[in-house]
C-alpha cells in the first residue's frame, strides 16, 4: 500500500521551533512571518505523547472502559453455564454490576449508549440509532434462545447446534451463523468506527461552540489539562488503541490487544504484500493530527482526519471481502465448520460497512439498506448452508469495487 501522506518541508527561510507550551514532544516548522498557524507544518512526535507544562494532555479512559466491557460481553455469549439474556443486557447497558472487573461496574460508561451514536450519522436520526441498538440485543437474545439449548445437537440445515472446525467447536444457529461473531465484528463498526470516524474526528464536534477559539488560546476543559479539541481527538485514538500494551506506541503489539478495531488493523497489516504499512499510516495520521491541534493548524488536522477515515474504512472493507472469500473456499472444500466461522465474521464486518466514511461523499461506502440487502443474501432460506461460491464472489466484487483494492488482494494473506 502506498503511503497516503507525506510531510512537506517549507522553504529554507523557515525556522524550527519546539512547542513547549502545548506539546513538549512535537516539533513545529513555522514559515516567517509567524502570523498564520495554517502556514505551520507539523512534525509529529515519535510516539503518542503530548504534554502541557510537564503534564500529559492525553486521556481516553472512556474508550478503554467500553472496549473492556465489550470484551466481557462477547465472552459471556459463549458462557453456556452462567450467562442469560438479562446478564447480556446488563453488560450492554452497564446495569446491576454485571462485570467481573469491578472498575467497569463503577464506571458511568456503557456500550449501548455509544452504539450508532455519532454526531455526523445519527444526530437527529434517533430511530435509525435505536434500530441498530436493538439489532445487537436481538442477536444476544437469539444466542440465548436458539444456540444455548442446542449446544449438544449436531448442526444441520435448519437446525441450530455445534459444528466442527478443525480442532475447534463452533456453535451456530439454524442458518449456520455464530451470533457471538456477528456481535463482535458488528461492534467494530457500530461502536469503534462510528465513534472514531463520524463523531470524534468530525469537524462538527472538534469545532463545536468555542472549541477552536479555546484551542487557539489554550483554554482548558474544566479541571483537566487538555482542551476540548485535544480530548476529542484522543477519544478517537482510544477507540483504536485503548487497550494496547503500550498506549503511546501501539503498533508494537498491533493485532494482539483486543478483539476489535486494533486486532483487525493488525490482521490487514499482516498481508504485507498488499497492505503492508497501513498500521503505520493510521498511527502516523493520529499522531500528526494531534500535533497539528497543538500547533493550531486545523488544515493539517483535517487532512489527517480524512486519511484516518479512508484507511480505517478500508480495514472494514478488506476484512469483509477476506471473510467472504475464506468462506467461499471452505464451502468449495466441504469444510462447513471453517466456512461458517469465516462467514459469521464476514457477517459482522459487512454490517459494519454502514459506519465507514467515504471522504469523497461524506457518506458510508454502503448504506444501511445496502448492508441489510447483503445480510438478507447471507441468511435467506437455510442461510450459510445454501450459499454458493458464485454468490460469495459476486458479493465480494460488489464490495471491492467501492474501495481501492481488488478481491484477490483482500481475499488472501500473501
Amino acid at each position: 500500500m502506498k503511503k497516503i501522506f507525506a510531510l512537506t518541508i517549507l522553504a529554507l527561510s523557515s525556522i524550527f521551533i519546539t512547542s513547549c507550551d502545548s506539546d513538549d514532544d512535537a516539533t513545529i516548522i513555522v514559515e516567517e512571518p509567524m502570523d498564520d498557524p495554517q502556514n505551520v507544518v507539523v512534525v509529529p512526535p515519535a510516539t503518542y505523547v503530548f504534554d502541557r507544562d510537564g503534564e500529559s494532555t492525553v486521556s481516553f479512559s472512556g474508550q478503554t472502559s467500553r472496549i473492556l466491557m465489550a470484551e466481557e460481553l462477547i465472552a459471556s455469549m459463549r458462557d453456556f453455564d452462567i450467562a442469560d439474556f438479562q446478564l447480556l443486557l446488563d453488560m450492554y447497558a452497564n446495569e446491576n454490576d454485571p462485570f467481573e472487573n469491578q472498575d467497569l461496574n463503577e464506571s458511568d460508561r456503557n456500550v449501548r449508549g455509544k452504539i450508532a451514536d455519532s454526531e455526523d450519522y445519527f444526530e437527529g436520526n434517533a430511530a435509525a440509532s435505536a434500530e441498530i441498538k436493538q439489532f445487537f440485543e436481538d442477536l444476544m437474545a437469539a444466542q440465548i434462545d436458539e444456540v444455548f439449548p442446542a449446544t449438544q445437537t449436531a448442526a444441520a440445515p435448519g437446525v441450530a447446534g455445534q459444528i466442527a472446525d478443525g480442532g475447534s467447536t463452533r456453535y451456530v444457529n439454524a442458518q449456520g451463523l455464530e451470533y457471538n461473531q456477528a456481535v463482535t465484528k458488528g461492534f467494530i463498526g457500530a461502536l469503534m468506527v462510528d465513534q472514531a470516524l463520524n463523531n470524534y474526528l468530525s469537524t462538527s464536534l472538534l469545532d463545536a461552540g468555542t472549541n477552536r477559539e479555546d484551542n487557539d488560546n489554550d483554554v482548558l476543559s474544566d479541571g483537566d489539562p487538555y482542551t476540548n479539541m485535544e480530548h476529542f481527538w484522543d477519544e478517537a485514538y482510544g477507540y483504536a488503541y485503548g487497550t494496547s500494551v503500550d498506549l503511546t506506541n501501539p503498533n508494537l503489539t498491533i493485532g494482539d490487544d483486543d478483539s476489535f478495531l486494533s486486532k483487525y488493523i493488525g490482521r490487514v497489516e499482516d498481508d504485507t504484500t498488499d497492505f503492508g504499512g497501513i498500521a503505520a499510516d493510521i498511527f502516523d495520521a493520529y499522531k500528526l493530527g494531534r500535533a497539528a491541534i497543538a500547533a493550531k493548524n486545523y488544515t493539517v488536522r483535517d487532512e489527517q482526519a480524512t486519511i484516518l477515515r479512508d484507511l480505517i474504512s478500508q480495514v472494514i472493507g478488506i476484512r469483509s471481502v477476506y471473510y467472504l472469500q475464506q468462506g467461499r473456499m471452505g464451502i468449495e472444500n466441504n469444510d462447513f465448520g471453517a466456512a461458517f466461522h469465516d462467514l459469521s465474521e464476514g457477517f459482522g464486518f459487512i454490517y459494519s460497512l454502514q459506519f465507514t466514511r467515504n471522504t469523497a461523499t461524506n457518506a458510508p461506502y454502503f448504506s444501511n439498506i445496502e448492508v441489510l440487502d447483503f445480510i438478507d443474501t447471507l441468511t435467506v432460506g437455510d442461510g450459510f448452508w445454501d450459499l454458493t461460491p458464485e454468490a460469495l464472489n459476486a458479493m465480494s466484487e460488489t464490495i471491492a469495487e467501492r474501495f481501492t483494492f481488488t478481491v484477490d488482494q483482500a481475499g488472501t494473506i500473501n
